[in-house]
């Protein structure tokens, strides 16, 4: 079982729009946990919590109640810090210094040694696509830019829990591509990965376990292939007949096993059969936004 680098536990926070309104909850008793060599994907809506969620466990903001535990100890103490890389959604750079010089500053924070820090620029600045303009002040960087240089940053110390807030905000294609390897990567060692997207298709191709946000109050927290497999509405049939290829829909079980009995009997080849499961996207438009998928299945 892995580790358990981040818990959670009845997080709360209100506040207030304006001296004359009532206090607004943003949070309600919201519990989840990341593991280590786990990427977990934070979803919800605008106005969901999950950035004030993120201040609350960096301690930018204080929680009304609710506690947090940082590998396995509870309070952000200096150690626990140390071992945090963090991209906020509205991430502030020094524009005068240099994509190398923006790195060297960070990991000097990080107490990393010089030699050590100068490979591990050169490494993030080759994997991020800046080696190009690594010595080019950041203030001539485009948005893509700084939003590469600034996922360096959060990798630079070599972290064990990275928290990103939406960090392929900004990038192209090509840019997102090259995000998600390194995510990818960086879990593949080891390192814990939480980061709120809107990017629906991203987070299902990447996260293990997903935490979902509804109007401040936790709706899901589980393995990304177990709210999708709940989400399966029937099975797809490929198969070769007489007539050539064909595809037919069953709405469950049991009318599948009918089919292919049906199919056998006929001497028909059954070349695939798959569940048609919803996307992520679909299944979140449903459960955060009561929007269903309207879809017909023929059996």
């Amino acid at each position: 079982m892995s580790e358990i680098v981040l818990k959670v536990v009845n997080l709360s926070k209100s506040y207030k729009r304006s001296a004359l309104q009532s206090r607004v909850d943003a949070l309600k008793d919201v519990s989840f946990e990341v593991s280590a060599g786990q990427i977990t994907g934070f979803l919800g809506a605008n106005g969901a919590g999950k950035t004030t969620s993120i201040k609350c466990i960096l301690e930018l903001a204080r929680a009304d109640r609710g506690e947090v535990f940082y590998f396995g100890e509870k309070g952000l103490s200096s150690e626990a810090r140390a071992k945090i890389g963090f991209l906020p959604e509205r991430p502030y750079f020094y524009e005068y210094l240099t994509g190398r010089e923006f790195l060297r500053f960070y990991g000097q924070l990080a107490n990393m040694k010089p030699n050590d820090l100068k490979q591990q620029s050169d490494i993030l600045l080759e994997k991020v696509g800046l080696s190009h303009a690594a010595d080019r002040p950041l203030r001539g960087y485009s948005k893509g830019m700084l939003q590469r240089i600034g996922i360096a940053q959060a990798l630079i110390h070599r972290p064990q829990l990275i928290i990103l807030d939406e960090p392929v905000t900004g990038l192209d294609p090509d840019g997102r591509f090259e995000i998600r390897e390194i995510i990818l990567a960086a879990a593949k060692a080891g390192t814990a990965v939480f980061f709120s997207s809107h990017l629906l298709p991203d987070a299902e191709s990447l996260c293990d376990r997903l935490v979902i946000l509804k109007k401040g109050n936790l709706i899901y927290q589980g393995a990304t292939a177990d709210l999708l497999q709940k989400h399966t509405s029937g099975y797809e049939i490929s198969y070769q007949s007489q007539a050539g290829a064909k595809t037919d829909r069953v709405k469950d079980e049991k009318e599948l096993q009918l089919f292919i009995d049906q199919l056998r009997v006929s001497k028909n080849v059954i070349t695939e059969i798959k569940p048609n499961r919803s996307s992520l996207e679909e299944v979140f438009m449903e459960i955060a936004f009561d929007k269903k998928k309207t879809s017909e299945v023929h059996p």
